[in-house]
């Protein structure tokens, strides 16, 4: 058991390390363990109090924008009178819509922090898209190394199946037939039976090697009506094609196979990649608008984007807990990943550990547990393979008719040989070991990797969210209301080439005094500038 706790060709990566060293607290705020059980109450609960976190983060940014909204309601009532107090005083430095300048360098704060915010936001989504597209492939990778794997094993099973239905049909067909024909020579009727006592050892002992009937076997032990021997086909297909190997029996109501997990882990994560690129493009979209309701000073959009950054800042904060939830609890998988698959395996398949303890680690130092029946086999398929060429050579010429029986035997044998040197193959442990330890490095490095980055991005797209939450308010407090807009459009629409600061000095100017006249005709009283004019000269008759 203690070569479980490593995986040759595969270490935890230092954030594994690091997530898996976090403390572990639970309901009544004692330490616990950081072993994965997923199933277990206590581990659980420190999984809740670790993502109880953002919550607390979040009423932490809620009480900031009400503290904010505060400032702005009770506060800043008096803003507009001392505005028009300060304003004759602030004239020259006023901006282009009328603002004093220091309300103009507070409107252009607040408008700064607002779009310093929005810039967060996008930096925030470009590494939320970048995270989920990392989880995305370390998912892939898990369920194409599954898929594999199941298909493995559902050639495993193909082979042992063939084999055990070929050397059947020639026990009941071909070998009976030579018994009644050999029956009046002892001789070449013994090696008939033994042909036929080797086969049956034969299927005996790969029935035993099946990897898929251990889950069944003690079922199908318990029905008289089938042979302890018989086990259905199953042809293996391409994973992509069917991936799910699945018992044609309905003794097991929780079928647990590489495929099934496959099939499964992939229709989640098809749910949770569409489901945060949503989220992402409801943020990304958030933004923009805020930036389009700011250079527009469009009152509406922005109060209408509001209310979307409030829906954005709860999503926020509630993917941040459950993302901090999955990180730590991917790390503890990941710290030690064999100890918990090889009691799950055990527990829902009913494998050995023995042979899970092969297939996991793989180890130089290890020998199959296959070994002593795969050799066993190769022995008794050799004893039938000699017998039947001591028949080949004796028996035909003395018992001519047995010759197409004898032909059949050995066509099967010659099958049964190649199916057998095929499943040594499969059955050794570098093909299986090495879809297991790419599902984990999918897991492990790109999931774990990619989850990091999500719950960056959750971070700073919440703190991002409460910044524009306390800035908007004051930016869009600050745009000129409906009839200052109106009265602006009528002097434009009265003289449309008068700039609006020329309007305004106009207007201070004749509260000041009258102009001083531009003519002064002698010797007669003062007379307003331009009411009449010089005559024109007269020009000369012809």
């Amino acid at each position: 058991m203690a070569a479980m706790i490593t995986v040759p060709s595969y270490s935890p990566s230092i954030w594994v390390r690091m997530c898996h060293a976090l403390p572990r607290l639970d309901l009544s705020m004692q330490m616990r363990d950081n072993i994965f059980a997923p199933d277990s109450w206590e581990y659980q609960q420190t999984l809740l109090i670790l993502s109880s976190l953002s919550a607390i983060a979040l009423v932490i940014s809620l009480l900031v924008v009400l503290s904010f909204l505060i400032h702005y309601c009770c506060c800043h009532r008096g803003d507009r009178s001392e505005g028009s107090e300060e304003e004759d005083d602030d004239e020259d430095g006023s901006t282009g819509h009328g603002y004093s300048g220091k309300k103009g360098r507070g409107i252009c704060c607040v408008t700064w922090v607002a779009v310093a915010a929005v810039t967060l936001c996008c930096v925030a989504i470009g590494i939320g898209f970048y995270g989920n597209s990392e989880a995305n492939d370390g998912m892939y990778q898990l369920t194409s190394s599954l898929l594999t794997a199941n298909y493995t094993l559902a050639s495993i099973d193909l082979l042992i199946s063939d084999t055990i239905t070929g050397l059947q049909l020639s026990v009941s067909g071909p070998l009976t037939s030579m018994e009644e024909m050999f029956s009046g020579s002892k001789p070449f009727l013994v090696s008939t039976r033994n042909c036929r006592r080797l086969s049956e050892n034969v299927i005996n002992l790969l029935s035993s090697i099946s990897l898929a009937r251990s889950s069944v076997e003690a079922g199908i032990g318990n029905d008289s009506s089938v042979s302890g021997a018989s086990i259905t086909p199953l042809t293996p297909v391409p994973p992509s094609v069917v991936p799910t190997v699945v018992p044609t029996s309905s003794l097991l109501p929780n079928p647990f196979t590489p495929g099934w997990a496959a099939n499964t882990l992939m229709v989640n994560e098809d749910y949770r990649w569409l489901s945060y690129v949503l989220l992402l493009l409801l943020d990304l979209i958030v933004c923009l608008f805020i930036l389009l309701g700011l250079a527009k000073q469009a009152r509406w959009l922005l109060i209408l984007m509001t209310v979307l950054a409030w829906l954005a800042l709860f999503l926020s904060w509630g993917s941040l807990g459950l993302e901090t939830a999955t990180v730590v609890a991917l790390s503890d998988f990941c710290s030690e990943p064999n100890m918990f698959v090889l009691n799950s395996t055990q527990i829902t398949t009913g494998t050995s550990s023995d042979v899970l303890d092969y297939y996991l680690t793989c180890s130089r130092s290890m020998s199959s547990p296959f070994q002593q029946l795969l050799t066993q086999s190769q022995r008794a398929l050799s004893s039938i393979h000699t017998h039947l060429s001591s028949l080949d050579r004796n028996a035909l010429p003395q018992f001519p008719k047995a010759e197409k029986s004898l032909r059949e035997v050995q066509q099967i044998l010659n099958t049964t040989e190649g199916n057998f040197h095929q499943l040594v193959a499969l059955l050794n442990c570098r093909g299986l070991n090495k879809d297991y330890i790419d599902s984990l490095k999918g897991l492990c490095y790109d999931g774990m990797e990619g989850l990091l980055y999500l719950s960056l991005y959750s971070f700073l797209s919440g703190l991002a969210f409460t910044a524009i939450l306390c800035s908007l308010p004051g930016a869009w407090r600050s745009f000129p209301s409906e009839s200052e807009e109106y009265d602006d459009s009528d002097s434009e629409s009265e003289d449309p080439f008068t700039s609006h600061q020329a309007r305004r000095q106009a207007s201070s100017g004749s509260q000041r005094g009258a102009m001083a006249p531009f003519y002064n005709y002698p010797g007669a009283g003062w007379t307003p500038p331009f009411s009449s004019a010089p005559p024109l000269p007269t020009l000369p008759a012809c």
